[in-house]
């Protein structure tokens, strides 16, 4: 059967409307399924760009084999002598720390290294409607009036500049450790380490996909190695035990899982299964896990509880839950995070409708800008994530205020579209009041009048870069197989070449030709079906959150005599008797 001239597998259009490729090479094992398993592993490997060569290490990501010289990074040297002065002198330090997870994670990260060393430091964490994001001026002037002579920024401070002239007229040192964009000239501060500095040198920019409590890692091991320079006779740190944060804030602010970024992952998952810091422990509780958690928990059951603090409730909580020593004060944390985080889901439900509404008037344009009155700044950014998935564009969402102040937004990118760099240049040509970000998300502050202005600019702006990553949205397959194939021991021989993310995908898979036994809406709007194959073998396959897309109705009703093929991420399925393996859907296709 010949293939059709956008696919795979002799197969027409998919219902998703996307063309199919192989990853690597083909990988369509038939009906024989995938006997040479340790060949199998390697040939993932070497689809995701590792050289044949480090296919071991990546395997099995270490420390030893991935971290970065702190050294490397400019200004790390004049970070660590600060903060090992203060540890030394015994200086009061405040750690200001953004409201996301990896803002909460970097700041509870330096605040337990400080404590290891004897020493103690303070947390502040703005509050996200009434300061906004990153330092300002007036707090870090209350800090040195509350005797802060040091103040680490972590997951802020790139873009600060008027706020860190004032705490540097004030006489306070600032650190910066952060890992946004940044401009040409730098604010002043003592140091500023970042890997995404215009000038930082080859090393450091290789690890521009760091997350901000990646970078405070980094900082953490050059005051360690500094403190021993000076003859530090104190207490040793413990900093493998600090990856559990690490992992978290790496997952939560969705950075890249490549090169060290899977070493901090995969190590930290195995610190965090031992249930040493009681605030993390008590999360994952209130998350109602009963094992130890996975790369996916991280993002979609500990990640969102930490972010709703910051998001529709008080700001610190989630600091002062990875940082407390009161099993107690973790728990009734842990289960007010959990509360938040339900609010803050029905809270996006309405956003997310409302925001919906004006897509259909915006099909033209390459970026859609959302903006509506009353909408909560807490939420925005996931409704900008959730719609960017659903329609493949750029999706920058702006809460209007009630007074008709400033608005703010936020925004979400698909690959190849660099939104950040584009809210930075927005920003200097005067479009927008503040704004700066990364790759793939930003914020900005913005007149409402502005908008549309602004909107069209941008539009134009990222047009070709938008079409032409669209062009490249293919559903990238691993491998196929019969649905005999698709086994539970299948499943965990995937899963050992992970933790996956972003710029490390999970293996999809083909499963095929199957047709289908039942199909039916379950839950709110997913779709479950049963698919049996031509090799008499039979397997559960769920579509989230698809019922009223093309793929679901056809999947509804699409009729049971035509055979097609399911493609989609393997699971294991461990409720029955005995564990099984389902597919989670993400797209099919009918045999032409």
């Amino acid at each position: 059967m010949a293939s059709h001239p956008h696919s795979i597998l002799g197969l027409g259009p998919s219902l998703g409307g996307r063309s199919w490729r192989w990853r690597g090479s083909n990988m369509d094992l038939g009906e024989n399924g995938p006997d040479l398993a340790d060949d199998l592993v390697t040939r993932m490997y070497l689809a995701r760009g590792v050289a044949r060569e480090h296919v071991e290490r990546h395997h099995r990501p270490t420390l030893r084999a991935f971290l970065p010289d702190p050294s490397a990074f400019r200004d790390m040297e004049a970070a660590a002598d600060r903060l090992a002065q203060a540890v030394l002198t015994r200086e009061t330090v405040t750690i200001y720390g953004d409201y996301d997870v990896d803002g909460a994670t970097s700041a509870a990260l330096l605040i337990r290294l400080l404590r290891m060393l004897g020493h103690d430091a303070r947390a502040y964490i703005p509050d996200r409607l009434l300061e906004g994001y990153g330092p300002s001026g007036a707090a870090l002037l209350r800090l040195a009036e509350d005797g802060s002579s040091l103040v680490v920024t972590v997951d802020c401070g790139a873009m600060a500049h008027e706020a860190l002239a004032m705490a540097h007229a004030a006489g306070v040192d600032v650190i910066v450790v952060d890992h946004h964009k940044c401009a040409a000239e730098l604010p002043r501060a003592v140091a500023m380490v970042n890997p995404n500095r215009l000038d930082e040198g080859e090393i450091a920019a290789a690890q521009g996909h760091l997350a901000a409590v990646g970078v405070a890692f980094l900082l953490a091991v050059a005051t360690v190695r500094t403190l021993r320079r000076r003859g530090w006779d104190g207490p040793e740190p413990d900093l493998f035990g600090l990856l559990d944060l690490v992992a978290l804030g790496t997952v939560a602010d969705v950075a890249a899982l490549h090169g060290v970024n899977r070493a901090f992952v995969a190590q930290g998952l195995k610190v965090m299964a031992r249930r040493a810091n009681i605030g993390l422990a008590a999360l994952v509780d209130a998350s109602r896990l009963t094992r130890a958690p996975t790369c996916s928990d991280l993002g979609f059951a500990l990640g969102p509880r930490v972010n709703a603090g910051g998001r529709v409730g008080e700001a610190s909580l989630g600091v002062r839950l990875l940082t407390t020593k009161s099993p107690e004060e973790a728990q009734a944390i842990a289960a007010e995070l959990s509360r938040l985080n339900e609010e803050r889901r029905a809270i996006e439900a309405v956003v997310q409708s409302e925001a919906e509404a004006q897509v259909a008037g915006q099909h033209n344009r390459a970026v859609l800008v959302l903006a509506g009155r009353g909408w909560h700044p807490g939420v925005i950014g996931i409704v900008a994530g959730r719609i960017k998935e659903a329609t493949g564009k750029p999706t920058l969402v702006i809460a209007l205020g009630g007074d008709g102040g400033d608005a703010k937004g936020s925004g979400r990118s698909i690959a190849g579209v660099d939104l950040g760099a584009a809210i930075i240049t927005a920003r200097d040509e005067g479009l927008l009041l503040a704004g700066g970000g990364h790759a793939m998300a930003a914020g900005l502050t913005i007149a409402p009048q502005a908008i549309e202005t602004f909107a069209a600019w941008l539009d134009n702006r990222l047009a070709r870069d938008v079409a032409a990553a669209r062009i490249g949205q293919a559903l990238t397959l691993d491998l196929a197989l019969a649905p005999r194939g698709l086994t539970p021991d299948l499943v965990d021989l995937l899963d050992s070449i992970g933790p996956f993310g972003v710029g490390w995908p999970a293996p999809r898979l083909a499963v095929g030709p199957v047709r289908l036994v039942r199909a039916e809406p379950v839950g709110r709007d997913h779709v479950r079906v049963i698919a049996s194959g031509l090799d008499g073998a039979s397997f559960k396959a769920i579509a989230f959150r698809a019922a009223d897309s093309p793929l679901g109705q056809a999947l509804l009703h699409g009729g049971r005599e035509r055979r097609l093929w399911l493609a989609g991420r393997a699971r294991r399925d461990d409720w029955g008797a005995r564990p099984a393996a389902e597919l989670h859907i993400e797209d099919a296709a009918f045999l032409d």
